[in-house]
């Protein structure tokens, strides 16, 4: 399940918000295709500290992070909200279950990883980790992890302009998600790990960070921001004013730039290990 921009600090926890958190599957298949998949060093730490192969998928989307850890010998159940999201996820050969993961039943199965890629947000914290405390055996591991991109200053100024101008009355934070997105996702991970002390049932929470680029065209990069939450339930041609904006930028910058990523994780070990 998907990015979403930092909100100003008076709107509501980014997990009661539902209408957004279950709209990204309007177009999951643009979804699927132009969003980034995790780092390599990320799925591999996972792999190397956990102690079986039973991974379980918290708000897995199309399935982006679970075909990475198929990919990896891993065995991957997913678990997402949003049936048509579930539903591309199946027919990229990842077994999906439609709920909510706090309302989720797991019909007595464990599994040795929790994992959930841009989503825990959309999870209550305190209820998701006991949950995840509640299948995982022990010694098993919760990772919950985002990508976080930085923008050029010139691409980044474009799209926080003309976003201002067509959604003026936003949640959303737009100069944050372009000039400090990282800080929002590791304010996001503090959440996660405060939740997961709260809950109990997991040693010490740490935090992981994988620093990465990529290189975007227009198009792919056109292609990528409709999946974007603050642009998900945007009307078409309010859409279309906020592409033309943000292309433009791309065409006088030579009509490709590169984006820095840093990936962060929040992780814990479930206790009771021998």
């Amino acid at each position: 399940m998907p990015t979403v921009p930092p909100e100003r600090p008076d709107s509501p926890e980014l997990h009661r918000n539902r209408q957004t958190a279950e709209s990204f599957g309007s177009d999951a298949a643009r979804y699927d295709r132009a969003r980034p998949r995790y780092p390599a060093a990320l799925v591999d730490r996972i792999v190397a500290e956990s102690p079986g192969p039973y991974v379980l998928d918290v708000g897995c989307g199309t399935g982006i992070a679970a075909r990475q850890f198929q990919a990896a010998g891993r065995t991957v159940l997913g678990v997402e909200p949003d049936a048509r999201m579930a539903g591309l996820a199946r027919r990229l050969g990842v077994e999906a279950e439609v709920a909510r993961f706090e309302a989720w039943d797991p019909a007595g199965r464990e599994f040795d990883v929790v994992i959930a890629g841009q989503a825990w947000h959309w999870v209550d914290p305190v209820a998701g980790a006991a949950k995840a405390a509640q299948v995982l055996r022990p010694g098993g591991r919760l990772a919950a992890f985002w990508n976080a991109f930085q923008l050029p200053e010139d691409i980044a100024d474009a799209y926080t302009t003309v976003c201002q101008r067509v959604m003026p009355d936003s949640p959303f934070d737009f100069r944050a998600v372009t000039k400090r997105a990282l800080d929002g996702y590791q304010e996001l991970s503090a959440k996660a790990a405060d939740g997961i002390r709260t809950a109990g049932g997991f040693g010490d929470p740490e935090q992981w960070r994988f620093d990465w680029e990529r290189s975007y065209t227009r198009d792919a990069w056109l292609d990528q921001l409709p999946t974007h939450g603050a642009l998900t339930q945007l009307p078409a041609e309010q859409l279309d004013e906020v592409l033309e904006g943000v292309g433009a930028a791309v065409d006088a910058a030579g009509g490709s730039f590169m984006v820095r990523y840093t990936t962060v994780a929040v992780t814990a070990v479930r206790a009771g290990a021998a």
